[in-house]
């Protein structure tokens, strides 16, 4: 649990110093996107982990804990933020804020394309009931029904 507390607390302090040097390029006195650049940080590094076989319950059940607080923190910084002087900071922050709404419709159209079609609940379901059949006429046993109960067969 310590380690994916510690992961999270690098992911946020990395995000953090992120974001103060985004809002200093952007000429605006708040830190710009400082949390959501140390959760797509989190996300990479959970990622990474995953892949290296690296990634154990402790981990899972650290980030978990905070990922639960997550919100509250969120709104908490969100208040401490001064939007109006951000605003009258200039056009370069509106800008900034187009750009990124842009940017991730998108990464979502881009990603959603690159994972193919999705299959609906009715085709899943069709599917399995072809898969079932053909399991049956393969000759291996038939599904066993309930005889007694609610579920019974009449």
């Amino acid at each position: 649990m310590i380690a994916g507390v510690a992961l999270l607390a690098i992911c946020t302090l990395i995000g953090q110093v992120l974001g103060e040097g985004l809002g200093v390029l952007l000429g605006v006195k708040a830190n710009v996107g400082g949390v959501g650049i140390a959760m797509i940080l989190l996300i990479a590094a959970r990622m990474w982990l995953k892949t290296r076989g690296r990634y154990n319950e402790g981990v899972s059940r650290g980030i978990g804990f905070w990922g639960a607080l997550y919100i509250p923190i969120v709104v908490a910084m969100a208040a401490q933020q001064d939007v109006v002087a951000a605003v009258e900071g200039g056009p370069i922050v509106l800008i900034a804020g187009v750009g990124a709404l842009l940017l991730c419709f998108s990464a979502v159209a881009i990603i959603s394309r690159m994972s193919g079609t999705p299959e609906t609940m009715d085709e899943i379901e069709a599917r399995e009931s072809r898969e079932a059949e053909m399991a049956i006429a393969a000759g291996s046993p038939a599904p066993i029904t309930p005889r007694y109960g609610p579920n019974a067969w009449k």
